[in-house]
């Protein structure tokens, strides 16, 4: 599992973008997440999957409430990651209300989570192998600080947590 000190995988991910930017078209665009984490300070929070009830509900709604308090925490950018395709992605930060301020990154074959060693396998319940709940601070491509959920919990993970670490950090 990774641990604190540790650079996050060089893997690259998938964003589902609304308008097209900057190097980015309509749809989903790569993200390699060592360029996109240089230089930045990211609060990172990772969830067993998109439209779920606890992500949806609480996880998501938690951190886009808080956003201003991590600006001034001197936190960049917030990345919600999740063991879905870019597409799904897309609807839920735009269910959520969330788009274009949380970065809904897609980890559409869970090589980030099992990266980082922060797996659950769902297999019995018909859901694959999907990403542990988890947050973390991220300077610079390192991770500052982890928290990793139990089996169910939530608990250690949410916005306030993390946002206590990043006024800490």
């Amino acid at each position: 599992m990774i641990k604190v000190g540790d650079s996050l995988p060089a893997l690259t991910l998938t964003e589902y973008s609304d308008v097209a930017g900057e190097g980015c078209s309509i749809g989903p665009n790569p993200v390699p997440l060592q360029q996109a984490a240089a230089g930045k300070t990211i609060a990172l929070f990772a969830v067993p999957g998109a439209f779920t009830p606890t992500c949806s509900a609480q996880h998501v709604p938690g951190y886009l409430a808080q956003l201003d308090a991590f600006k001034a925490a001197g936190v960049d950018e917030v990345w919600c990651l999740s063991v879905n395709d870019p597409f799904v992605m897309g609807a839920w930060a735009r269910d959520q209300k969330a788009a274009g301020q949380i970065r809904f990154l897609a980890d559409g074959s869970a090589e980030f989570a099992k990266a980082m060693g922060l797996t659950l396998d769902l297999t019995a319940k018909g859901l694959g192998v999907r990403s542990n709940r988890y947050s973390a601070l991220v300077k610079d491509g390192r991770v500052v600080t982890l928290n990793v959920e139990g089996a169910g919990k939530f608990e250690v993970s949410d916005a306030g947590t993390l946002l206590a670490q990043a006024k800490a950090a």
